[in-house]
């Protein structure tokens, strides 16, 4: 996986008019844009998902907005902020490269390929993955960094790049491919980044699910049965190990193929546990 971080300004421009005003001056210009240009201001707002399919040759169909927003002042400053917010993301990125290159080959075990990540400001709060299709690889994101937690953004861009990326389940079961990419990032990706296990973080209702599924999912990271035990302990997640035979083959699927398992066997998975 290679994630390329990058400015556009029609990008920038379409998330600074449509998203939530990021200053005083921007939510006058937008009024302004508003009251003086609506059909024009309407038809920039449909244009997203084209120019989402191929933002380095998007042609807008009028670009008198556009042009608005790139001679004014107010758009300079956001743009000088939004690359500067680029490069602290690409500094992240950097250093976790390796690591999570190691995720994809060893735990996702599924080639997801090149990602373009658009940067907006960090002020409009937002992941966007309206561009993640089989034709195109955009996404949009303008999030604060966590200086307690730098890493937390980029968990946050891996979840919602595989969530896209791994095929559609019912709504039914699709809370199990919540709950595995919740284990394989936001848990053993994150303890890897982090040094420490975060095993107990994550959204409080896939919690009880995550248990069931821990003891299949070590086995599915190739953790020798030798080591289940440690594991346990570091993670301070216990499972009675003479319920679960070690079954060898979890570990040569990729994370796909361990959804489709969990859900076939759900009523064993979620059974065994409770027992």
């Amino acid at each position: 996986m290679n994630l390329k971080f990058m400015l556009n300004d029609y990008i920038l421009i379409w998330n600074l008019l449509f998203q939530a005003s990021i200053s005083e001056s921007i939510y006058k210009l937008k009024q302004k844009l508003w009251l003086n240009y609506k059909e024009e201001y309407n038809n920039t707002y449909k244009e997203k998902v084209t120019m989402l399919k191929d933002p380095k040759n998007f042609i807008p169909s009028n670009d008198l907005i556009y042009n608005i927003m790139l001679s004014n002042k107010e758009y300079e400053k956001l743009k000088k902020q939004a690359e500067k917010y680029r490069l602290e993301i690409m500094r992240l990125w950097d250093k976790s490269k390796k690591n999570t290159n190691n995720l994809m080959t060893n735990i996702i075990r599924k080639d997801i390929g090149e990602i373009n990540i658009y940067v907006v400001n960090k002020e409009t709060n937002t992941i966007d993955t309206t561009g993640l299709t089989k034709d195109a690889k955009s996404l949009i994101i303008g999030k604060d960094i966590n200086k307690q937690d730098p890493n937390e953004i980029l968990l946050l861009l891996l979840n919602n790049i595989l969530s896209k990326e791994i095929k559609n389940y019912t709504i039914e079961t699709d809370i199990f491919k919540q709950a595995i990419l919740e284990l394989a990032i936001l848990n053993e990706h994150a303890s890897n980044l982090n040094g420490r296990s975060c095993y107990l973080s994550g959204t409080p209702s896939l919690s009880s699910m995550k248990r069931d599924i821990y003891p299949y999912w070590l086995m599915y990271l190739r953790v020798p049965k030798d080591e289940l035990l440690n594991r346990m302990m570091r993670d301070n997640i216990a499972f009675d190990m003479d319920k679960y035979p070690y079954a060898k083959d979890l570990g040569k699927m990729n994370i796909e193929e361990f959804i489709d398992f969990c859900i076939r066997n759900k009523k064993h998975i979620i059974k065994t546990n409770k027992q």
